[in-house]
């Protein structure tokens, strides 16, 4: 399961009211080679899903993630921290072994 924190339901609701996307698109998540720890997230608005997708729906967000990163990303959770120390969006990730200082990258 993938979850989604209320901070980031309300950021998520903003940004699709801002572009003027319709009901159908969700968030898709991945994990891509990168980033000083070896793994980086990747986050994007989406309304086509694929043959293998792993789907998801939390606090009223749908979340779709292809299921070699749902491996790296089970029990995750996406937050949003706003303000001027805020990170933006993030994930508190279980599975995590290290994190880069920037929060960018992990490592399993």
């Amino acid at each position: 399961m993938l979850f989604v924190a209320e901070s980031a339901k309300e950021r998520i609701a903003l940004l699709k009211k801002e572009e003027k996307l319709a009901d159908d698109f969700f968030i898709r998540v991945s994990v891509t080679s990168g980033g000083c720890s070896g793994l980086t997230y990747q986050m994007d608005f989406d309304n086509e899903s694929q043959p293998n997708d792993q789907i998801f729906e939390d606090n009223g967000v749908k979340v779709v993630t292809d299921l070699k990163s749902f491996l790296y990303l089970c029990n995750t959770t996406l937050e949003f921290s706003g303000g001027l120390d805020g990170k933006g969006f993030y994930f508190n990730n279980p599975n995590a072994s290290r994190e880069c200082g920037c929060g960018e990258s992990f490592a399993v």
